[in-house]
């Protein structure tokens, strides 16, 4: 396991808890130090990954996407052999791993894209894999996968690219949900009425047709902060969304509430948009509607 962040870190452990063998690397020591805690052998390199391990070697990345994913790759494409297997386990873009794969293959490594879903959860509830790249490679990971996933959470859902692919859209569909939520519960923030909302989101955890793991997830944030005192509303995008609305564009889908919720993500970024600003300003123009005056800094 490459990477031992929340998700590396609770992937790893799954996988020792079934009895797996887990050599783990990571640039963090202390990250290494905590899962070679619980079972894992440490590695102080990559090279050292390579050496641990017997061929077929199965080696999981579980970093960044984008830049810490290239390089883990590129580096570990000149230490493996002929019939091990690379997997990329992070939120890649699914056209860099369909080139990954194509590149890998020439030198006789198969490359697995595996979208991971689970979060934090998943050392406890399993992880759910959609898995993409060449049958055999999957078949060799496969015990891994079983281990990894609660029963029916996990597949091979086509080649090179297609786990990544699946995995997009899935994160897209969450930008979806979790917008929709937060409206709902915005609205019930702003009504009349004394509203105990962790008590209404607990209460449409039972039998609503509502009810969900993310209104799960609500309750229990509203009975650990039930002002949400302790965030602000700014809200990240880590790639998957822009790149869900891209490829709706270039395969004339319409998806609006998906188009939306991303927008909404930037726009939660400003904390004084000046398109607001200049919409304030022409309503005052054209019809003398009246303007909140910006505070002056001191």
């Amino acid at each position: 396991m490459v990477g031992l962040g929340r998700m590396g870190a609770g992937l790893s452990r799954r996988l020792l808890r079934d009895g797996h063998r887990v050599v783990a690397f990571d640039r963090s020591p202390a990250a290494v130090a905590a899962v070679a805690a619980d079972g894992a052998e440490p590695a102080a390199t990559l090279e050292a990954v390579r050496g641990l391990l017997q061929a077929p070697r199965t080696v999981w990345v579980m970093v960044p996407s984008g830049e810490p994913t290239r390089e883990a790759v590129d580096r570990l494409a000149g230490l493996l052999d002929p019939g091990d297997v690379l997997i990329d386990g992070g939120n890649s873009n699914f056209h860099d791993s369909a080139a990954r794969a194509k590149a890998l293959g020439e030198n006789g490594i198969s490359f697995l894209d595996v979208g991971t879903s689970g979060g934090v959860w998943g050392l406890e509830e399993g992880f759910c894999l959609m898995v993409g790249g060449p049958p055999g490679a999957f078949a060799q990971a496969e015990p891994a996968f079983r281990t990894l996933a609660p029963a029916g959470g996990y597949a091979h859902v086509g080649p090179s690219g297609a786990g990544h692919y699946v995995k997009m859209i899935h994160n897209g569909i969450e930008y979806g949900l979790l917008q929709a939520y937060a409206e709902g519960f915005e609205i019930l923030h702003a009504s009349d009425y004394d509203l105990d909302l962790g008590q209404v989101a607990e209460v449409w955890r039972h039998g609503s047709v509502v009810r969900s793991w993310l209104l799960d997830l609500t309750a229990s944030a509203y009975t650990k902060d039930p002002e949400l005192a302790g965030f602000s509303g700014w809200v990240e995008d880590s790639g998957e969304g822009r790149w869900t609305v891209e490829e709706a564009l270039a395969k004339d889908v319409p998806a609006p509430v998906i188009n939306l919720s991303l927008i909404m993500r930037l726009r939660s970024r400003v904390e004084d948009s000046y398109a607001g600003k200049l919409i304030s300003a022409l309503r005052n123009e054209f019809g003398g509607h009246p303007v909140h005056k910006a505070e002056v800094p001191r």
